[in-house]
């Protein structure tokens, strides 16, 4: 079994298939008959795990297995103790009620990256840096979570699937690691 943890950059395509106008994981993973197990959005950064295991891949992507996967998000605005507990909650977005959650805010974390291109930034509008752990995670589902909750995601990073991390397992963005399995 091979499990690979790759930190995908901004703007790369979470797929091995070529794309018109964006890399994709072919550019940064040349290990054969590995797929990812979940995905993010090319605005998104951070852990992708890939795997040639078909079970793990199951289990790890698979919201019946309620794998935490944790997301860092800076968003627009002064995030307050009540949207806090607003994301924590089961919140209605629409074509579906998402499960609770953890969400917190924390400071800026010292070991990210800076991001290329940087986020935009309006000198009289705050920022705030969040943490959400999710046992789910559905199409944009961390985005449109702040969003109902009036806090624009500028930057998101998923920093750790289950056990592995990017604190335990530090890469930069496009680094990858193949852990024995």
């Amino acid at each position: 079994m091979k499990l690979i943890l790759f930190n995908k950059p901004f703007d790369v395509m979470c797929q091995f298939s070529s794309h018109p106008t964006r890399e994709t994981l072919a550019n940064y993973i040349k290990t054969p008959n590995v797929y990812p197990a979940g995905r993010l959005d090319a605005d998104s950064e951070g852990l992708v795990l890939l795997t040639d295991d078909g079970k793990l891949q199951h289990k790890i992507s698979h919201p019946n297995w309620k794998e935490s996967k944790t997301y860092l998000m800076q968003v627009e605005g002064d995030a307050t103790p009540e949207q806090l507990a607003r994301l924590a909650q089961p919140l209605d977005l629409g074509d579906f009620t998402t499960l609770p959650c953890k969400a917190v805010r924390i400071a800026e974390p010292e070991w990210i990256w800076p991001r290329n291109p940087p986020i935009r930034e309006r000198a009289n509008i705050p920022t705030s840096w969040l943490c959400i752990i999710l046992s789910e995670g559905k199409n944009r589902q961390v985005r449109r979570m702040t969003a109902a909750v009036g806090l624009p995601t500028l930057r998101l990073i998923r920093s750790g699937i289950g056990e592995y991390s990017l604190a335990s397992h530090p890469l930069l963005p496009g680094e990858s690691m193949e852990i024995v399995g």
